[in-house]
C-alpha cells in the first residue's frame, strides 16, 4: 500500500496534465500565419528561460550534478531532447497549417505504444479492461488511416516521438524540473541559431506578429513547460498501462476542437474510428475506478 496515495496523486496529475495539453491547440492555434520552425525555435529558447529561472528560484541547480561526467545519462538526456524537438516540430505544423485531427489521431496511437512498451518492455501486467481498450484503439486507428486514405505521416510522427520519449523519461534518474531542465539546455543552441536566422528575414515572427501574438509568444515558455514537469511527475508514479489510457484526454479535446471550433471535415469512417476509442475509454475508466476503490492492484510496484 506505500505506492498506492504516490499513485493517486500521479493519476490527478497527469489527467490535469493531458487535459492542458489538449486545450493547448486554442492557444498554438492563435499563432497561425507565422512560420512554424521560426516558432519552435523560440518555444524552445523560451522555454529554456523559464527553467534557469526555475531552477534560481528554487536553488536546484546543484541538482544537476549527475549530469558531469556521465556521458550515458548525458546522451539519454539529448536523445530525450531529440524526440521532443520532433514531436513538438510536427504538432507545432500540424496544428497551424489546419491539421488538428490528424494531431488527435497521433495522440491516439500515443497511448498504444505506451501500453506495448509497458507490457513487453517494462513487463508490466494487461488487465481484460486494458486489453478490450488497446483493440479497440488498434481497431480505431486502422479505420481512420482508411478514411485519410494514405499514411498519416503526421500521426506516426507524433505517435513514435512520444512513445519513446516517455520511454527514455523514465530511465532519467532526475527530478521533473532537473530533467527538464537539462532537456531544454541541451536544446537551446540549435534554437537560438534558429532565431538569429530567421531574425533578418521581412517575413519573422518579431516583423509579421500582431501584438496578440507577440503578448502569446511571451508566454510560450510557460506553456510548454508546465504540462512537461506535469507528465514527468506522472510517469515516475504511474505504470505505463495506467499512464497510456489518460493520453486520450489530449486527442479527444484535440478533436473536438478540430471538428466543432476549426470546421476541420468528419467523414463518417473518421467519426466510426474515434467513437471506437471513445468506447475503450469508458471501458478503461470505469475499470480504474473500480480499481481505485478496491485499492492498488500489487504488481503497480514494478515500475516504481
Amino acid at each position: 500500500m506505500t505506492h498506492h496515495p504516490e499513485q493517486r496523486a500521479g493519476v490527478a496529475v497527469g489527467a490535469v496534465t493531458y487535459l492542458a495539453w489538449g486545450l493547448l491547440t486554442l492557444y498554438w492555434k492563435q499563432l497561425t500565419g507565422l512560420d512554424a520552425f521560426e516558432l519552435m525555435g523560440w518555444r524552445v529558447a523560451l522555454g529554456a528561460l523559464t527553467m534557469a529561472i526555475g531552477l534560481t528560484i528554487t536553488r536546484r541547480w546543484r541538482n544537476l550534478a549527475p549530469l558531469r561526467g556521465d556521458r550515458a545519462l548525458l546522451r539519454s538526456i539529448a536523445g530525450a531532447a531529440l524526440l521532443l524537438t520532433v514531436n513538438w516540430t510536427t504538432y507545432l505544423w500540424a496544428v497551424v497549417h489546419g491539421h488538428v485531427l490528424e494531431t488527435a489521431l497521433g495522440y491516439f496511437i500515443a497511448p498504444i505504444g505506451t501500453v506495448l512498451v509497458g507490457v513487453m518492455v517494462l513487463r508490466e501486467p494487461l488487465h481484460a479492461a486494458q486489453r478490450v481498450s488497446l483493440a479497440l484503439a488498434v481497431a480505431a486507428v486502422l479505420v481512420l488511416s482508411f478514411s485519410y486514405g494514405e499514411v498519416p505521416v503526421i500521426a506516426v510522427l507524433i505517435a513514435v516521438s512520444w512513445v519513446v520519449y516517455g520511454y527514455m523519461k523514465r530511465q532519467v534518474p532526475l527530478g521533473p524540473i532537473e530533467s527538464m531542465a537539462a532537456e531544454s539546455f541541451v536544446l537551446t543552441a540549435p534554437a537560438l541559431a534558429i532565431v538569429v536566422l530567421f531574425a533578418p528575414k521581412a517575413d519573422s515572427i518579431p516583423h509579421v506578429a500582431t501584438t496578440g501574438q507577440l503578448v502569446l509568444m511571451a508566454f510560450a515558455g510557460v506553456v510548454t513547460v508546465a504540462p512537461l514537469l506535469g507528465f514527468a511527475y506522472a510517469a515516475h508514479r504511474v505504470p505505463f498501462t495506467v499512464l497510456g489510457p489518460l493520453q486520450y484526454l489530449v486527442p479527444t479535446v484535440a478533436f473536438l476542437i478540430g471538428w466543432l471550433v476549426y470546421d476541420e471535415p468528419l467523414p463518417g469512417w473518421r467519426l466510426l474510428g474515434f467513437a471506437l476509442v471513445w468506447i475503450g475509454l469508458v471501458v478503461l475508466t470505469v475499470d480504474a475506478a473500480r480499481r481505485t476503490r478496491n485499492g492498488p492492484p500489487r504488481e503497480a510496484g514494478r515500475s516504481h
